[in-house]
């Protein structure tokens, strides 16, 4: 009898063939084994066809040593590895006449088999196997000639053995010798930097220590060696390519745990240098993942999320100015224009609003009922995420890019089919958030339809509106003057001549719906309503907490909403560790109450004496100037983001709200609620003044001229 073993990585995408071929062996007479990398149960074999058995090893039986070896392993190589943990398909394999591979993922296992049964036949698809079985064309071989082979086959092994023992010798002891806790010893520090930029050593080798000895350091904590590392390396490597590549692995590196790179810029620059090289080589894909990397690096969200500052507050052209000096950035704005100026609103029929949104449509309820009950309005609502066979290409700002380098692309013809119709309805086009929605937009002509954009706050701090043509948008809305002066600052395109009109609009809030009567126990309790980012520093107001109980110890803090996400960097992480911290300390007495997230938040606000605002920056924070309208007193701290510019918490609300420290925002409080009438008389200040200021009954009327006026 003929014994076959037949290798399978994975299941056929037809198995009726694979069944076909064992009933065509079973015919010849031939034993078939059938080792699968899966579970045979899905091909629903008769088993009289062919024993088969999965190989691959399971959970239960992967030591921590075979899980080393399978992740340094090439893929092919992995399934060889399994194999060779298989009594069973070792067996079959010294039985075996014939050895076939029926999937390129199972070639290399079948000849490793084949290194090992020297009298076996080797074959890839169930055809030739078939074929060769036919011709008998297997069996044993003269005493000579299998002689020959066996030794042939065992240097083979043993040469491969040798130089895989070698390489891994080499790289465990370059892992020990560059790890962590060799970095951590100055001596070693020094040596590794030197190593690094030894001369005469190639670009390829170097950039491949380099990035290990930069890793260890900075797993290390040795910043400061990590900084010597890159710069050793740097200063040696020629391929600007290479250079470049470090830079942003070094940055990354130093992102992962939660600090600011210190060869952030460095890297930024290397980046944009290779993307203006590219560009001017025609080569696009290269020059976008070149700006991508730069880009990327710029808006990491340790930067300016998962912290308490970010550059863009503190120094937004030094932190953005390459970008700015860099040919191939610039072109990413776009400056296409628009073949004809936008028209009036039509005097001959209803008005046509397209308002659309990439999933948040938090801020356009109260718009888009107003206007849908307009009788001379025509209102479409359009959230690109609805449409999931294109929602995918909302996704991709290197398309984007690419598009904008080469003025050209199938990407953007894929726009072009999806968003002109809606363009070509609307007279008005709405824009909520400046993300990849406006981004989007603006690679069409608009036509004579009218293009607004509105920019909340964080989009301020990421890529999307760098990648907007602004010479296609009529209007940018912002909701506070002080996020227009960062808009300004970021885009300094937006303010140039030709640029879109300037608005600030207050954002469309019902507040109507929040007086609500406050029972007087209310008077002791201080409200934060969103404390699930970093940007709310939940810190600052415990710490107002403190100083307000070492006073009276009726204060308590109540935290509303979800609480903070930290799994986003390791920044967040080390935050929210501080913020546990403080909460196992005053949770336990009630100090702190955390009342989670609620669909009644006029409901959660009647419990909220004093609202306050901890933030270190907002574009508006609606949280506040609810609880406000709700009768709590305000509270807000002077935005740092903000603090001591022309615009900012002190010129958004009245002077007696704004305070600059825990400290000062104890003693206000305090102050407020010294007896219950004090608090109720300017709780109902604070009520009536955001109604008339801030209520959508007042506030719609800008809208209206936005969208119905000429």
């Amino acid at each position: 009898m003929t014994n076959v073993l037949i290798v399978a990585a994975y299941a056929p995408a037809q198995p009726a063939v694979l069944t076909e071929a064992l009933e065509r062996f079973k015919g010849r007479g031939a034993h078939v084994a059938l080792a699968c990398f899966f579970d045979p149960a899905v091909l629903n074999l008769d088993p009289a066809l062919a024993d088969a058995q999965n190989f691959a090893a399971t959970a239960e039986t992967i030591t921590p040593r075979f899980r080393t070896a399978l992740g340094r392993a090439q893929p092919n190589r992995k399934i060889w590895l399994h194999a060779q943990r298989s009594a069973w398909l070792r067996q079959q394999a010294r039985d075996a006449d014939l050895l076939v591979a029926v999937d390129p993922k199972s070639l290399h296992t079948v000849w490793e088999l084949a290194q090992r049964n020297l009298r076996a036949g080797a074959h890839y698809g169930l055809v030739p196997a078939l074929k060769a079985l036919d011709a008998g064309a297997f069996g044993a071989l003269p005493v000579p000639r299998l002689v020959e082979r066996q030794v042939s086959a065992a240097a083979s092994m043993g040469v491969r053995g040798a130089r895989r023992m070698a390489v891994q010798s080499a790289r465990t002891s370059l892992r020990r010798a560059t790890g962590a806790r060799v970095m951590r010893n100055p001596a070693g520090a020094w040596f590794w930097t030197q190593a690094v930029g030894a001369p005469r050593v190639p670009d390829r080798v170097r950039n491949k220590l380099a990035l290990r000895v930069y890793d260890s350091a900075v797993r290390a904590d040795r910043l400061a060696a990590a900084a010597r590392t890159s710069a050793a390396a740097v200063r040696k490597l020629r391929n600007l390519q290479y250079k470049a590549d470090l830079l942003v692995k070094g940055a990354q590196a130093e992102f992962g745990l939660g600090r600011v790179p210190t060869v952030l810029h460095e890297a930024i620059n290397a980046n944009l240098q290779l993307a203006d090289l590219r560009y001017g080589q025609g080569n696009i894909p290269k020059a976008v993942a070149a700006l991508s990397a730069a880009w990327t690096l710029a808006s990491n969200r340790v930067l300016h999320f998962d912290r308490l500052t970010s550059p863009i507050a503190t120094d937004v052209q030094g932190h953005l100015g390459a970008f700015a000096n860099s040919p191939a950035a610039q072109q990413l704005y776009g400056n296409n224009g628009r073949r004809t100026p936008a028209a009036p609103p039509p005097t001959d029929r209803p008005l046509r609003i397209l308002l659309t949104t990439l999933i948040n449509d938090n801020f356009l309820h109260e718009i888009r009922q107003r206007y849908e009950d307009m009788p001379n309005v025509e209102v479409r609502f359009l959230d690109l995420n609805a449409d999931e066979e294109r929602r995918p290409l909302t996704r991709s700002a290197s398309s984007v890019m690419e598009y904008r380098l080469s003025g050209s692309t199938p990407f953007g013809d894929k726009i072009e089919e999806w968003l002109r119709p809606h363009v070509d309805w609307a007279d008005v086009v709405f824009v909520d958030w400046c993300q990849a929605t406006a981004a989007l937009f603006t690679m069409l002509d608009p036509g004579t339809t009218r293009m607004i954009i509105r920019l909340h706050s964080f989009e301020a701090f990421n890529l999307w509106p760098h990648l907007v043509d602004w010479t296609r948008v009529d209007d940018l809305v912002f909701v506070s003057e002080h996020l227009r002066d960062l808009g300004v600052a970021v885009l300094p395109k937006i303010a140039e001549e030709g640029g879109p009109r300037l608005w600030v609009l207050d954002n469309a809030m019902d507040l109507q719906r929040f007086p609500k009567p406050k029972p007087a126990e209310a008077r002791f309790n201080v409200g934060l309503v969103g404390v699930g980012s970093v940007a709310k520093d939940s810190r600052w107001a415990i710490e107002v907490l403190r100083h307000l109980r070492a006073a009276d110890e009726r204060y308590h803090l109540l935290l509303i909403g979800s609480d903070l996400n930290n799994r986003t960097s390791a920044a967040a992480k080390e935050y929210g560790a501080l913020l546990k911290k403080d909460l196992a300390e005053l949770e336990p007495s009630g100090a702190v109450q955390r009342r989670g997230q609620t669909d009644d938040v006029p409901g959660a606000l009647t419990e909220v004496g004093v609202i306050l605002s901890s933030s270190v920056r907002e574009s508006f924070h609606c949280g506040l100037v609810e609880g406000a309208a709700s009768g709590a007193v305000p509270v807000v701290r002077d935005w740092p983001f903000f603090a001591g510019k022309p615009h900012g918490a002190r010129t958004l609300f009245p002077a007696d709200w704004v305070v600059a420290t825990p400290e000062e925002a104890a003693k206000r409080i305090l102050d407020a609620t010294a007896t219950e009438e004090r608090w109720r008389e300017l709780g109902q200040e604070a009520a009536e003044l955001s109604l008339r200021t801030w209520d959508w009954s007042v506030t719609h009327t800008g809208f209206d001229r936005l969208f119905l006026e000429p």
